[in-house]
């Protein structure tokens, strides 16, 4: 039976993703624009009903939900070839249709007003047989995604304490390219929601996003769209073992579980190979299951920009599609091994999970095997550490935070930016310890001290002395 998946597009760069995934999710299942499947789509061994629904009509429609406090894009989904592919009811535009002005705040004071209608929206759309969870794509940048976002995954987990949360974040420039001048504030504001509140978070940044669109596809400036099908491709290629089922994880939890054996520590980094947009130059040549297995661990093709030759891999799951013979898996990975081009955590397995799909028989591509690896890697903590700098720089100087001022969340003190530099920097902590033999005994040390300082503060409060006194962050992640 399918596990069934609602899909949350949040603010701009959530939707230009989200439309760029199910574009090539209805090309992967014959199905047409308007979602009705073509003739020519035979085939019946893919779950279609993982990502859709049928209506009384039988065409498909996506289980998602479009969500922006702003028109322009939404408005241009709906005037485009998709048109007819939504259902109108899934669709939720702000009535003023100002936007959050890339303010974190604005957004979640928005989500604050609104979330029973968007909730309602969820209820209704969770209408399946099995509903295994929600996939949320949106930027932790600017104003919407973050912040609409960070409160639609305080509700999630909240209303659905049982189903899994995972979201394809995308994180900002590292450089002075980044157009939205607040987005340390923003960054860390929804970093703290992706660490209590996410089961997986799909780190995509677009430092290297670019990086890959100049060095591998020959774009000496890529657009949104493009970039964004970049982003899709690893979307869709992440989910082929759900769609397309095989011996393992063919479902949501099996896909996680593999890859996030502590709960906090629940960011992974992807890769791709080989990357084919439209726009961009083709340079395929010959794959083979060991080329495409090297390729996906080659920094340069890694969409995070926080390096891998240092720090260990805390779990790899290589996501193998097209005709292939596992015992060139078992071959590729006893190569692998022998070079050592990999250094795995000193506590845990040391060995590479492997997962076999086949292509799509509708999706014309031009390669015979094709490669998405999802990885926990201890330097995660690298890029969540740039944050927190950027991060200082702004709270010293004080810059810009009288628009947050003006905000419900901030209208008494700025307790909350404190409260969650203060949660990232514990899980900055625990990323550097990952890499350490102690790692366990440090993590029930970690877990003892919240559980004596949650008893303090329920002591303190029976006495009357601290009414106001809460458990740290961290204890909350636990």
């Amino acid at each position: 039976m399918p596990r069934e998946i609602i899909t949350l597009q949040v603010g701009q760069c959530g939707n230009q993703i989200g439309t760029e995934f199910w574009g090539r999710l209805i090309a992967e299942h014959g199905i047409g624009p308007d979602g009705i499947v073509k003739e020519f789509a035979t085939e019946g061994t893919d779950r279609k009903d993982v990502f859709f629904y049928q209506a009384d009509d039988q065409h498909y429609i996506p289980r998602a939900l479009l969500i922006d406090l702003e028109p322009r894009v939404i408005n241009s989904l709906q005037e485009s070839e998709f048109k007819n592919l939504w259902n109108p009811e899934n669709v939720y535009i702000d009535s003023q249709g100002g936007g959050a002005g890339n303010n974190w705040a604005v957004g979640y004071t928005h989500a604050t007003e609104k979330y029973e209608h968007i909730m309602d929206m969820i209820d209704r759309e969770d209408n399946s047989d099995s509903l295994e969870g929600f996939v949320l794509t949106h930027s932790i940048a600017g104003g919407t995604g973050s912040g609409f976002g960070s409160h639609m995954l305080e509700q999630l987990t909240d209303r659905y304490p049982k189903k899994i949360i995972q979201t394809y974040s995308v994180f900002p420039n590292d450089s002075e390219r980044s157009s939205v001048v607040v987005h340390p504030y923003n960054s860390v504001l929804a970093l703290k929601r992706l660490i209590l509140n996410a089961d997986a978070v799909v780190v995509i940044d677009n430092t290297s996003l670019h990086r890959i669109a100049d060095e591998r596809l020959q774009l000496d400036f890529a657009s949104f769209k493009e970039t964004n099908s970049i982003i899709s491709t690893v979307m869709a290629a992440s989910t082929t073992t759900l769609r397309y089922p095989g011996y393992m994880n063919n479902d949501l939890v099996g896909l996680i579980a593999s890859l996030v054996p502590t709960p906090r520590a629940h960011f992974l980094m992807t890769s791709f190979t080989p990357l084919v947009i439209k726009g961009a130059q083709r340079r395929i040549q010959k794959t083979s299951v060991l080329d495409v297995m090297r390729r996906l661990l080659q920094p340069k093709n890694i969409m995070v920009s926080c390096g891998t030759k240092k720090g260990v891999y805390v779990s790899i799951l290589d996501i193998i599609r097209g005709d292939v013979d596992p015992t060139d898996i078992h071959k590729s990975l006893q190569r692998i091994r022998e070079k050592k081009i990999v250094n795995f955590i000193p506590w845990g397995p040391a060995s590479i999970q492997v997962a076999l799909s086949k292509q799509s028989p509708y999706a014309n591509v031009p390669y015979r095997v094709s490669g998405c690896m999802m990885a926990n890697h201890s330097n995660l903590g690298n890029l969540f550490a740039r944050i927190i700098r950027t991060y200082d720089i702004l709270r010293k100087r004080n810059a810009f935070l009288n628009v947050y001022k003006e905000t419900p969340v901030f209208s008494e003190n700025l307790d909350e930016f404190e409260d969650a530099k203060e949660t990232i920097t514990n899980l900055i902590e625990e990323y550097k310890a990952i890499q350490t033999s102690d790692y366990i005994n440090w993590g029930m040390k970690q877990q003892q001290s919240q559980i004596s300082q949650k008893e303090s503060s329920s002591l303190a409060n029976e006495n009357g002395n601290g009414a106001n006194n809460k458990p740290g962050k961290s204890a909350m992640a636990l």
